[in-house]
């Protein structure tokens, strides 16, 4: 089986509150912010017979290869301000907040993660003046724990699965360390709820390129899942406001735990291990905090093998898009979709619609990449029409 594609049973007409406002004015805040790329791949869509492909290309943000510093980075200022117990005095720049908050040295952030999300926090502790520890399951790629090493941080390969770091990660929690992760457990919820509201502002910047280029707002947006927060943004978004498209989440075939959760009626368990190149959604259990978006925003669930990732990588690289074995999730599963007779019979005719694509991660592992495309990430050219 190469794919499993499944309409979601929970589904509800369901309304959810839009995000703080201030969001975005925090991340403007940040370092290097600028929106990333919205990409129209009109091959592509010819390919897959859609009216328009548009590609939100995450793989370059603040000089990371991947979306999540947006999370890690509201989620952290609002943890510390927490911990505070009030907002730090006034800021314009990265650099006056770490001055502002030089008292609470030596201080440590610490997460758990496959890959992505612990280089956000890393490089968020790196700017603050912090300390970082970052828990990661066996079998992680060695660049992708070199480039958090890179950020400063302390890395500890635990002998067990995404779960299990995360339970170790949690153990860290105390006067002088702030957890910062993507998931949440019974009593640790707040900090994964403000993850998923830093990444609302993706959302944002693609209505604002939209309008801004007179084009069709989205009639199907397509996300990768891990444990759900990014999804859960993006049901954040497109549930609260007027436009109200189809929503499709992706995930690994072999650790397909929203999938499973969904067909179960509940939160369950896909045991591990979880061994898919698509590493940033090797988990499993959703999020408790995510789940009710999740469960009520989702129109289709679709889980791929890591040849249709593969076959996505490549087809990316054809268009001049660089994404990672994660990154192209989203368009592996787009392919699954379309590709799906029952499905296609359920679906609206997207021969004239504006299909949207979240490429979530650039070569997180340049050797990988070379060897699944067959071309170095620094040989693929962008000729494709940017959207602002």
């Amino acid at each position: 089986m190469s794919a499993l594609v499944v309409a979601n049973p929970l589904r509800e007409n369901r309304d959810w509150p839009a995000p703080p406002a201030e969001i975005a004015a925090f991340h403007r805040r940040m370092p290097a912010y600028s929106p990333t790329l919205l990409l129209d791949a009109p091959d592509l869509a010819r390919q897959l017979g859609v009216g328009r492909l548009l590609i939100k290309a995450e793989t370059r943000r603040m000089g990371l290869p991947s979306f999540k510093i947006l999370g890690a980075s509201w989620a952290t200022y609002q943890a510390i301000c927490s911990h505070l117990g009030h907002e730090p005095e006034h800021w314009a720049n990265i650099n006056e907040l770490a001055t502002n908050l030089a008292h609470l040295r030596p201080f440590k952030l610490a997460t758990a993660t496959d890959g992505n999300h612990g280089r956000a926090v890393a490089f968020m502790a790196r700017l603050l003046g912090f300390q970082a520890h970052i828990f990661v399951p066996e079998g992680m790629a060695p660049a992708r724990i070199k480039a958090m090493q890179a950020e400063g941080a302390t890395v500890t390969v635990i002998h067990g699965d995404y779960d299990d770091a995360v339970a170790r990660a949690g153990e860290e929690a105390g006067d002088v360390c702030l957890v910062v992760s993507d998931t949440s457990w019974p009593g640790y919820e707040t900090i994964p709820a403000q993850v998923i509201e830093g990444y609302t502002t993706i959302f944002a910047e693609v209505d604002d390129a939209i309008d801004a280029s007179d084009l069709e707002h989205p009639d199907l947006v397509v996300v990768p899942m891990g444990v759900g927060a990014f999804m859960s943004a993006a049901v954040t978004h497109y549930r609260s406001g007027s436009h109200r498209p189809m929503i499709v989440g992706v995930e690994p075939l072999d650790a397909n735990c929203v999938q499973a959760s969904a067909v179960a009626g509940d939160i369950s368990h896909v045991p591990g291990p979880h061994r898919s190149i698509m590493v940033g959604l090797n988990c499993g259990r959703p999020s408790m905090v995510a789940w009710p978006r999740l469960a009520s925003g989702i129109d289709w669930f679709v889980s791929v093998d890591d040849d249709a990732a593969r076959q996505a990588m490549r087809d990316l690289a054809g268009s001049s898009v660089v994404a990672g074995e994660t990154g192209a999730a989203a368009l592996a599963g787009l392919e699954a979709l379309l590709a799906d007779a029952d499905t296609s019979a359920a679906i609206p005719d997207l021969s004239e619609k504006t299909v949207l694509v979240i490429v979530t991660e650039g070569a997180t592992d340049p050797a990988a990449y070379q060897s699944i495309v067959g071309k170095s990430h620094n040989q693929i050219g962008r000729v494709l029409t940017a959207i602002r």
